[in-house]
């Protein structure tokens, strides 16, 4: 089945150039559109797409609001902001919220489908200046309680991987493990670690001075 994804902005011109982009790729749907945040948290309620893909900046609730909504409302959405705002209050305010990515609207054609679906499949899609930014602000924001011991050896090395930006593919390579598996490890370390998402798993990883292994071991 294609993704399925909710369009929220209030450029009608925009949806329209955005929704003609997402419609060659055969395994995406633009299933609603949304003109503002109010109407997002609306359409989602009633047609539960795969993705939402939103901007900042609109009329009557903007994206970040409706991103705590959605998020409230349903913990496992997806959400890709995509937006022409490059202020870290923003970019910070979003992960916090709950966002799974951060895309500016220069981004190219293929870059978004791409994301889009990487998304959808629980990874989360940072550009790597903005990733730069976010680690710094994460940093700033490490508190002395942080500690390791609720991880497993085998989520330690995910972790490690994590601090890389690798995805789940390239971690299951490294580990000679399933992408299945992967992905249980990194939801089991996000509730270890009472973290949102796997772009603050990675600061916190990156704080820790955790890096990948050089030789994994190969038990799962």
């Amino acid at each position: 089945m294609p993704v399925s994804v909710l369009l929220v902005d209030d450029h009608a011109l925009f949806r329209r150039g955005v929704r003609t982009i997402l419609e060659t790729a055969e395994d995406l749907s633009v299933v609603g559109e949304a003109s503002n945040g109010k109407q997002a948290v609306e359409l989602y309620a009633e047609l539960h797409p795969d993705l939402v893909l939103m901007d900042i900046r609109m009329p009557v609730m903007g994206g970040l609001e409706a991103v705590r909504r959605l998020r409230a409302m349903d913990p496992q959405v997806r959400i890709l902001i995509l937006t022409v705002s490059e202020e870290d209050d923003d970019l910070f305010e979003a992960i916090r919220a709950g966002a799974n990515g951060y895309l500016l609207k220069n981004v190219d054609p293929d870059e978004l489908i791409s994301s889009i679906q990487k998304v959808a499949a629980g990874e989360a899609v940072i550009p790597g200046l903005l990733a730069a930014r976010i680690m710094a602000e994460l940093h700033k924001e490490a508190t002395p309680e942080e500690v390791l011991d609720p991880l497993t050896g085998r989520e330690l090395q995910v972790l490690g991987y994590l601090s890389t930006g690798a995805s789940n593919r390239e971690i299951a390579k490294q580990l000679f493990i399933s992408e299945h598996t992967v992905r249980n490890h990194i939801q089991n370390i996000l509730s270890k670690l009472h973290l949102t998402n796997r772009v603050q798993a990675a600061a916190y990883a990156i704080r820790q001075g955790i890096r990948p292994p050089d030789t994994p071991p190969s038990d799962e």
